[in-house]
């Protein structure tokens, strides 16, 4: 099992407008048939205006088959460029998940 948590510093105030546009996002995925659970933080402690998009799949051949699906698409493509000019910075860890 894989997760991934991909980290988001927004820029200061953006970060309801941020949410809608990862919901949005998400939303476009599922249109998609992506099926992986999928998590949406938000901060209440640590730097301001921070958001973590988490992933969970089953291996890391399914990430770069699920990644290149939902990349590939030009309906998402317009969403991110959305989701990009609210970003000041980000992250990416993947962990396997020991049981």
């Amino acid at each position: 099992m894989i997760v991934i948590r991909n980290t988001f510093q927004l820029k200061f105030g953006k970060a309801k407008e941020a949410v809608a546009l990862m919901k949005e996002g998400l939303a476009i995925q599922k249109k998609l048939g992506v099926d992986v659970s999928q998590r949406l933080m938000t901060d209440l402690t640590g730097p301001f205006y921070t958001i973590v998009l988490e992933l969970t799949l089953p291996n890391l051949a399914a990430v770069e088959g699920t990644m290149s699906k939902v990349m590939g698409n030009p309906e998402w493509q317009a969403n991110y460029q959305k989701v990009t000019a609210l970003i000041e910075s980000g992250e990416r860890n993947i962990y396997s998940v020991v049981e």
